[in-house]
């Protein structure tokens, strides 16, 4: 009889039909070309995964650290599954991760949604939770759309807590309760009043900062306007500053001259201020004298006004020429020599009298009015007075009216 086959040689012709089983099934068409790729059984979907619908969209978060993020991972939105983790790649040029998310087509998201690295519980498994913000910014997330960095953030973990946890415990705080329980003993014992009106008075403050919150941001708005106008106008405050400075070093160079003024006032102010307290007194006591004086011009109201009327346009005051009535005014000038003055009568250089000439018959329509004192109104004729001596040489005659002769 012949041996039965050995289990290696079994495996070889095992190994040797599928070979060929595959070859023929490359030449016939019924294997593609290219197989496809297979890495473990991460490729293979969890059961219970999202359904993903016939037209996903795939889009791309970046994330400071994934931790054990795993592809097939969940992706949530409000905790409902809506698609999956794909692929977690190493971002290009920075230390972070980008990780491929595939979700259901008839899902919408705004475009400026954020993605956020969750735990289901505190052992549960780790998935992506997108969050959409509270004001949609208009637009919708679709295929090859990127989450950035700024949009994304994970939770607290486990580890973290624990590890603050046993910091605390292993000589980080609590061997230091004690202390601080002490001191803080210490500080507010037997103060309790105060703490508690400051407590109080914070209390008001935060009270009145609030129900001022308008106030304070229309000031911030206020200082806010201001600085855009100083950027606005940077080369103007520029040239002003530019401007200042020769004003300043006159000034730095006139700094003695100026203390010296400053002196100089100040030694005014103390002469000043010691003359009148020195004449206080005198001053009070003029003040009061002046009083009667003041109080007599009050009570003479409106009489002083309407006297200095008729005082301003003498002789013709308003009030004169008010009582006269007729045309003409008769005005008499009497002439009253200093004792001792030579008068020096007129001469007559005709020798013959001329006859006076006879007055003619006045008009009745034209006659004036009788004056008050029984002289008639109308105009006279000019009388030569005689020449004053006073003791200097005599004037020089002048040619008289009459037609008479120079002496």
């Amino acid at each position: 009889m012949n041996a039965p086959p050995s289990r290696k040689a079994l495996g070889a012709g095992a190994v040797g039909a599928v070979a060929l089983g595959l070859g023929l099934a490359v030449v016939l068409g019924a294997v593609p070309a290219n197989p496809v790729r297979f890495d473990g059984i991460e490729d293979l979907p969890l059961p219970g995964g999202a359904d993903l619908g016939p037209h996903p969209y795939t889009v791309t978060a970046e994330l400071d650290d994934v931790l054990s993020l795993v592809p097939q991972s969940a992706v949530k939105v409000n905790d409902v599954a809506v698609g999956r983790v794909t692929a977690i790649e190493l971002g290009t040029g920075n230390w972070t991760a980008r990780v491929t998310l595939k979700i259901n087509g008839d899902v919408r998201l705004p475009a400026d949604a954020g993605a956020r690295l969750e735990q289901s519980s505190l052992l549960g498994e780790k998935y992506i939770q997108l969050v959409a913000p509270r004001k949609d910014g208009g637009g919708r997330l679709t295929d090859g759309s990127v989450i950035p960095l700024a949009r994304t953030n994970r939770n607290t973990e486990v580890e973290e807590v624990f590890g603050a946890l046993s910091l605390l415990l292993n000589g980080g705080g609590v061997n230091q309760l004690k202390t601080i329980t002490r001191e803080l003993d210490a500080a507010l014992g037997g103060r309790e009043p105060e703490v508690r009106s400051m407590l109080d008075r914070v209390n008001t403050l935060v009270t009145n900062l609030d129900a001022h919150r308008g106030d304070i941001t229309r000031a911030l708005d206020g200082v806010n306007r201001l600085s855009a106008t100083l950027a606005g106008r940077k080369k103007d405050v520029d040239t002003v500053l530019t401007g200042l400075s020769p004003g300043l070093k006159t000034l730095e160079n006139q700094r003695g001259s100026l203390l010296t003024m400053l002196r100089a006032l100040d030694t005014l102010s103390g002469v000043a201020v010691s003359t009148v307290d020195a004449s206080k007194e005198d001053m009070v006591a003029d003040l009061k004298a002046l009083a009667p004086t003041l109080t007599a011009l009050a009570d003479a109201g409106a009489d002083l006004p309407e006297s200095l009327q008729v005082l301003l346009t003498y002789p013709f005051t308003d009030e004169v020429m008010r009582g006269i009535k007729g045309d003409y005014l008769n005005t008499y000038l009497h002439i009253a020599a200093v004792p001792g003055t030579e008068v020096i009568p007129p001469l007559i250089p005709r020798a013959e009298p001329t006859p006076a000439p006879t007055p003619p018959t006045p008009d009745p329509a034209s006659r004036g009015r009788a004056g008050t004192n029984g002289v008639t109104s109308g105009p006279h004729p000019a009388l030569p007075l005689p020449p004053v001596s006073t003791g200097s040489p005599p004037a020089p005659a002048t040619t008289p009216q009459d037609g008479g002769e120079k002496p």
